[in-house]
């Protein structure tokens, strides 16, 4: 069901040569970008028509218009169970909570007596959120990505999600009961790379956004690539991944189920355990034995997940080797599930989102800790971070010198000119002074 991979009897390599043995599911960015650039470029000479052939295309659905009416937002809201509303509102309560602490405020620093640098942070003007609908839908991933940019203060944000055929052509009613909780009135159905391309050039009923961010399958993430440069993304998002660093203390049944809970994702999610237990790792796959059988998904995702090359129960020699394997894997979700897991959660370095404990599993953070859940994959935690309100941010430098201060200053900014061969920059200082510039 799940593959090994013993990594104990040799000192562990460095850096690529440590990832190169890690399991990590293909995800070709760059052979998918080739067959949405002509969509994308369809997109921008076509506009809605595009929009409108390629869901009949793709979807199967015939549309009348992208952008979905008012009403059927205020209809799906009032269409949900109290249960599932209890909940959405519950997790965006959290959400915001916790994105609301993360706001930045202006900051002056006084270099010199009549010099200052004064920091301000600006949200982009106009945003284009992307929530999935294909093998799945997800409420949550329009909460993680809207309740950071409503806090970051973004004054124009749309959301676009797959036109579903089974609910006419819109959406799934969950996504636009979501949109309307959070006050986001301007939705589009629209998926994939067309959704990408509408926000980044703009059509006829969408203005074009400054950012695009939401996780999506490899069309999205061949888009965003595409788009790089026009538009701000936040990550070019692979399949899921979890790992879980794990001793003989942790419960085989919670770590076999959290394994399980990300393959429900797709059939390219990554499950991986890194463990020093031999007993724990026996005692996970006769888990996963018995639990996957008793799951929904097994045959098109779950089994497959758990069966692919993304997914290994690694063994090591202890802990020391687990935490410079999960380092060097990047997850996307950790999970530590050790004896004082705290403190090793305190040493990890490269994870989009670590879990502490037994109590605080993955899909705590798919819904309801609090947390962002739209986080870097494919090994990008080792740069990258999640979606936060820093994302929706841009820090601008103001500048304030008196007379005064740059005179003091002044020589050495000639000097640095001239080091670099620009003696204009130079001038440009002596120009406000009493130097005479130097006739070229």
């Amino acid at each position: 069901m799940i593959s090994r991979i013993d990594l104990r009897g040799e000192a562990l390599p460095e850096g690529p040569a440590l990832r190169a043995l890690l399991p990590r599911a293909d995800f070709d960015v760059t052979a998918a970008l080739e067959k949405v650039r002509p969509i994308c470029e369809d997109v921008h000479h076509r506009g809605d028509a595009a929009l409108i052939e390629y869901a009949q295309r793709f979807d199967q659905v015939t549309l009348e218009q992208v952008r979905v009416p008012a009403e059927a937002l205020t209809e799906a809201l009032a269409g949900l169970t109290d249960e599932v509303r209890a909940a959405l509102e519950e997790s965006i309560r959290r959400a915001r909570t916790v994105h609301r602490a993360q706001r930045r405020t202006p900051h002056t620093t006084q270099v010199v007596p009549g010099g200052t640098v004064t920091e301000k942070w600006v949200p982009v003007d106009r945003v284009g959120l992307y929530a999935p609908g294909g093998r799945s839908v997800y409420p949550s991933s329009v909460i993680m990505n809207a309740v950071p940019a409503q806090e970051a203060g973004v004054p124009s944000i749309a959301l676009a999600s797959p036109p579903q055929a089974e609910f006419g052509g819109l959406p799934h009613p969950t996504i636009l009961a979501a949109c309307a909780l959070l006050g986001i009135d301007e939705v589009y159905a629209a998926g994939g790379a067309t959704a990408v391309a509408m926000f980044a050039y703009g059509t006829e009923s969408c203005p074009p956004a400054r950012m695009v961010t939401g996780p999506g399958n490899i069309w999205v993430a061949a888009a965003k690539r595409y788009f790089t440069g026009l538009i701000g993304i936040d990550t070019e998002a692979g399949p899921t991944e979890i790992a879980v660093l794990a001793d003989d203390t942790a419960d085989p049944v919670h770590v076999a189920a959290d394994l399980i809970s990300q393959a429900e994702h797709d059939p390219l999610a990554a499950a991986v355990l890194v463990t020093d237990s031999d007993a724990l790792a026996d005692a996970v796959e006769k888990e996963l034995a018995v639990q996957v059988p008793a799951t929904r998904h097994v045959e098109d995702r779950i089994a497959p997940a758990l069966a692919g090359r993304q997914s290994a129960l690694v063994l090591v020699a202890d802990l020391e080797d687990g935490l410079k394997v999960v380092d060097a894997y990047g997850a996307e979700h950790l999970e530590i599930q050790t004896a004082d897991a705290a403190a090793v959660a305190d040493r990890v370095r490269n994870a989009g989102a670590v879990f502490v404990g037994p109590w605080a599993p993955v899909s705590l953070g798919d819904y309801c800790a609090g947390s962002n859940h739209v986080l870097p994959t494919g090994g990008c935690a080792c740069h990258s971070s999640g979606l936060s309100v820093q994302s929706f941010l841009r820090g601008i430098h103001i500048v304030d010198y008196s007379r005064d201060a740059l005179a003091d200053v002044a020589h050495h900014v000639v000097t640095l000119a001239e080091a670099e061969d620009l003696p204009a920059h130079g001038a440009a200082v002596k120009a406000r002074f009493d130097w005479k510039v130097p006739q070229q």
